[in-house]
C-alpha cells in the first residue's frame, strides 16, 4: 500500500529535501534553543533549534526569529518539521507560547495526515518542548513559577513499557490523557508505542492496563523489574574489518536500525549487493510506491549506515 499524503504534505517534503530557498532543513548554529526527540534505533528522530530576538530586559518576552530541523524519518516526519518551523516563524511566537502549539496544529497544517503518521506530528510537538526547556535553562527563566512542567525527566525515572521503542509510563500516562488515545492501535499510531515485537500489549503493567488505569482511574500496576530496557548495541568500529565482516555488520544495522522504521510504514529494503563500500539496495513494500523513495535511500538508509558502520558506504538504488 501507499500512503495517501495531501498535496501540500508532498510539497513541503519534496522543497525540504531539495532545498529551496525558505525551507528549514539544517541546524543553527550557536542557538538559543535546542531539543531533541525519538532516536534512531527506534525509527525516527529529530533534532529541533532555534534562534531568538532577545528582549533588552524581559527573557519570556524573546520573540523566535529562526528555526530549523535535522529530522530522520519518512515524508511526513519532514514535512512536520517543517510545518513545525513554519508556524513558529510565521506566529511570531515567544518560546512560552511556542508551547501552545499542538501536534493537531501540525496536522492542520499539513491538510492532514493518515492515521498511521499521527506520530510524526508528535515527534514534532515533542522536540519543540525540550527546546524551549533548554532555551529556558540557558535564559534563567523559571518555567514552573509560569505554570508550566515539561516534564523533563520523566524518559530517564520512568519504567520502561515499550521495549522495542524505550518509552517509558509517565510519557505513556501523560500522552492518552492529552492525545485522548483509547486503544492500543491509537497508542501505537501516535507514539509508536507496541508497533514493535507487540509483546507490550497485553502483559501485567502493559498499555492495554496503562489504558484502564488512566480512564477507569485504577490503583497503579505493581512495578515489573523485569520490564528493562534493553539498549541498542554499538556497532561501529574503530578497526578495519574484511568483506565479510563488513557484510555481516551492514546486514546487522539494517536489521537493527532501519527496517523497524520502514515496518512502521508498511515497507522494507532489500540488500541485493556489496561492493565495497556501495551498498546496493532496493525499497520494498509500501516505501517502494512512494515519491520520496530515492531521498528515504539517502537520508534514511545511508545515513545510518554511514554512522554506524563506515562513513565512506554509498547507498545505490537498483
Amino acid at each position: 500500500m501507499s500512503w495517501e499524503y495531501s498535496e501540500k504534505t508532498k510539497q513541503l517534503f519534496m522543497d525540504a529535501v531539495h532545498g529551496k530557498a525558505g525551507t528549514h532543513l539544517g541546524e543553527i548554529e550557536n542557538p538559543d534553543g535546542v531539543g531533541e526527540h525519538g532516536s534512531i534505533a527506534c525509527g525516527d528522530s529529530m533534532r529541533f533549534t532555534f534562534r531568538v530576538k532577545r528582549h533588552p530586559t524581559d527573557p519570556t518576552q524573546d520573540i523566535i526569529s529562526e528555526a530549523k530541523y535535522l529530522t530522520f524519518g519518512c515524508t511526513s516526519a519532514i514535512a512536520s518539521s517543517e510545518a513545525l518551523c513554519s508556524i513558529i516563524e510565521m506566529g511570531e511566537y515567544t518560546p512560552v507560547n511556542a508551547l501552545k502549539i499542538q501536534n493537531s496544529d501540525i496536522v492542520e497544517y499539513l491538510q492532514g495526515l493518515p492515521e498511521q503518521k499521527i506520530h510524526c506530528s508528535v515527534m514534532g510537538a515533542e522536540a519543540l518542548e525540550a527546546a524551549v526547556f533548554n532555551w529556558a535553562q540557558r535564559r534563567g527563566v523559571d518555567l514552573k513559577s509560569l505554570g508550566i512542567d515539561l516534564h523533563d525527566q520523566e524518559t530517564e525515572e520512568g519504567r520502561i513499557v515499550c521495549k522495542c521503542f524505550s518509552i517509558t509510563e509517565p510519557y505513556l500516562k501523560r500522552k492518552i490523557r492529552e492525545l485522548n488515545l483509547h486503544s492500543i492501535p491509537q497508542i501505537t499510531n501516535a507514539i509508536k508505542a507496541g508497533g514493535g515485537c507487540s509483546s507490550c500489549h497485553h502483559v501485567p503493567g502493559g498499555l492495554q492496563d496503562i489504558l484502564d488505569q488512566v480512564w477507569a482511574g485504577e490503583t497503579a500496576a505493581a512495578e515489573h523489574p523485569e520490564l528493562v530496557q534493553i539498549s541498542p548495541r554499538e556497532v561501529k568500529e574503530d578497526a578495519e574489518f574484511s568483506p565479510y565482516q563488513f557484510a555481516k555488520k551492514v546486514e546487522k544495522v539494517v536489521d537493527e536500525y532501519v527496517r523497524p522504521s520502514l515496518r512502521m510504514d508498511g515497507g522494507d529494503v532489500e540488500i541485493f549487493d556489496i561492493k565495497g563500500t556501495i551498498i546496493y539496495c532496493k525499497l520494498k513494500g509500501a516505501c517502494s510506491n512512494c515519491k520520496g523513495a530515492s531521498q528515504t535511500l539517502k537520508m534514511m538508509v545511508e545515513r545510518v549506515l554511514k554512522d554506524q558502520v563506515d562513513e565512506r558506504i554509498r547507498v545505490i538504488e537498483v
